[in-house]
């Protein structure tokens, strides 16, 4: 409900801060006070337009703030939570609107900036606005449908209407998907045809690009390090290593056989010098022996192949050809071999698999008539249901000649939707024989809002709206009526906050409290304040409706019996 509102430099409003509770709070004070002035705050904040008028003369900026509090398992907060708004469930929600001279209106939820529209779809949650010439909420055509489902209970039907909607959709879009499929395939099975073929005879493996490569690249330096000892091997050939030091050691071996260098002149420096020469010579004939055979270990080891290197790149210069030609990585070719074999066989299959999603499409198509169409028939029943029941508030409230119904008007299969098949409006014929009509087009004035009064009393338990405001529902009616008016917005208090601007004394006394709009001209700039009435002042208020200017005593004893009747 509507906790709290705080208005700024709005129209004849300088600073007001009101705290509300709930039941029913009448809203009374002399004509031009500026009554209307609050329920047009209520309504900016709740996402009406804007204009420069609304900012109070004199000041340059104007704002308008109000306050709810809702249940947990309230509709507005999964209505929040789907449109990205931060809001924990249970916290107070404050609509805000701001308006700068020469500027634009702002709108906040929370102090999070959203739009006007998304302000105005989560206040149509919490508050029904019914004034002289517009209307929110109930009287909004667009909910109507809204209201009757939820006076049907039909919370199950619609769950299951939407389920079957999902599956249509779903059906008819897995249709469509492989009709264009098809389609497409059909016009391109020749050339599908043939680079199939060059895919089947090219043969491409899973990891073949990459074997390849790192392959190709082994052989390549496998080439450049065979030709490296090839060349280590030639010079030593060329240079007949092993020979020079043969014959360099041979050479030693005949200086130590002569006789300088045996018996006693073995043991003389000369001949250990030649001596550690000789073995010197047989190490490195040794070591160039182990040189020659390392080589041609090294030169076994390469596993380079000329042939084997050029049918290697040739496989994979063909490998990336074709990747060029479909214009996919080399990796690729063997799953879009696989998708093109999978798209022919496809349109061999076509039929198969077109019938299978047709049948399944008709299946969900008669599913979703059926769910709707019992849909239909709990809207109609509950239509005629709250027909009745609202028809039966007429009388009492000076409208007996009107009619009213629900007209539940079946759309074409081509727009059908999750909720169905119907749109749901909300009709009255004012005068017999003139015909049904929208609601806002032909009731007028305190017949606007008596209307929405009569249908708030029999949509009470199935609007989500905890705040119901009403402009001057017992405009032009008195004595029993006004009673009548009184006794309902009580009724609906119990289960509803309530506001109802009044000039009516029977309104008045029936609400449990009493708002007075007054305005000041005394400094010269009109100025619009508001008083909570104590239970004297009350009396004397409403003595005041009763009496007019001058109150008689006769007046403050009506008063008070119109109070203790209450």
């Amino acid at each position: 409900m509507l906790t709290g509102l705080s208005i700024r430099d709005f129209v004849l409003v300088r600073a007001l801060d009101l705290d509300l509770g709930g039941g029913f709070t009448a809203l009374t004070g002399e004509t031009g006070a500026g009554k209307s002035i609050l329920l047009s705050a209520v309504g900016l904040a709740l996402g009406d337009r804007s204009h420069q008028g609304l900012i109070r003369q004199g000041a340059e900026a104007a704002s308008v703030a109000a306050s709810f509090e809702s249940a947990t398992d309230h509709p507005v907060w999964a209505f929040l939570a789907e449109r990205g708004v931060a809001a924990q469930p249970g916290e107070p929600l404050v609509f805000r609107r701001t308006l700068k001279r020469g500027g634009t209106a702002r709108a906040f939820l929370n102090d999070q900036p959203v739009s006007a529209n998304l302000l105005e779809e989560a206040g149509a949650l919490l508050a029904d606005i019914h004034g002289q010439h517009e209307g929110r909420g109930l009287l909004n055509q667009g909910r109507h449908r809204f209201l009757i489902d939820a006076y049907a209970k039909a919370e199950t039907l619609l769950g299951e209407v939407s389920g079957c909607w999902t599956r249509w959709r779903c059906a008819k879009e897995a249709r469509a998907a492989l009709e264009a499929r098809l389609a497409r395939a059909a016009s391109e099975r020749t050339w599908l045809m043939h680079a199939l073929d060059e895919l089947e005879a090219l043969d491409p493996e899973d990891g073949e690009p990459e074997r390849l490569a790192i392959s190709r690249a082994t052989m390549q330096a496998g080439e450049r390090v065979a030709e490296a000892i090839d060349a280590a091997s030639g010079a030593m050939a060329k240079a007949n290593v092993e020979g020079v030091f043969a014959n360099a050691s041979r050479a030693i071996s005949r200086a130590l056989a002569l006789p300088s260098l045996t018996g006693e002149a073995s043991g003389s420096d000369l001949a250990a010098r030649v001596r550690s020469a000789g073995e010197a010579l047989e190490r490195a004939l040794i070591e160039a022996g182990e040189a020659r055979a390392a080589l041609d270990t090294a030169m076994a080891a390469c596993e380079y192949s000329p042939a084997a290197l050029e049918a290697s790149e040739a496989r994979l210069f063909a490998l990336r050809a074709a990747a060029r030609k479909h214009d996919v990585d080399a990796s690729q070719l063997p799953a879009l071999r696989r998708r093109l074999r999978l798209q022919l066989d496809e349109i061999e299959q076509s039929d198969g698999a077109l019938a299978a999603t047709l049948e399944a499409e008709t299946l969900a198509r008669v599913a979703y008539l059926d769910a709707a169409s019992r849909l239909s028939a709990a809207r109609e029943q509950a239509g005629r249901k709250l027909a009745r029941a609202v028809s039966r508030e007429l009388g009492p409230l000076k409208l007996d000649k009107a009619r009213f119904r629900v007209l539940v008007a079946r759309r074409e299969e081509a727009d059908a939707g999750p909720t169905g098949l119907d749109d749901v409006a909300f009709e009255i014929e004012t005068n017999a024989g003139a015909g049904f009509g929208a609601l806002t087009r032909i009731a007028s004035g305190g017949e606007l809002a008596r209307f929405a009064l009569a249908i708030s009393v029999c949509l009470a338990g199935a609007s989500p709206c905890a705040t119901l405001v009403f402009d001057e529902a017992d405009v032009g009616v008195g004595g029993a009526v006004a009673a009548a008016i009184g006794e309902r917005l009580s009724a609906l208090a119990r289960e509803r906050q309530v506001l109802a601007i009044t000039h009516s004394p029977q309104v008045a006394a029936a609400a449990t409290h009493q708002w007075r709009i007054a305005k000041d001209d005394a400094s010269g700039a009109a100025a619009t304040s508001v008083d909570v009435l104590e239970p004297r002042a009350r009396r004397e208020e409403i003595a005041r409706m009763l009496a007019g200017a001058s109150i008689t005593r006769e007046a403050r004893a009506a008063a008070t019996r119109l109070l203790a009747g209450a």
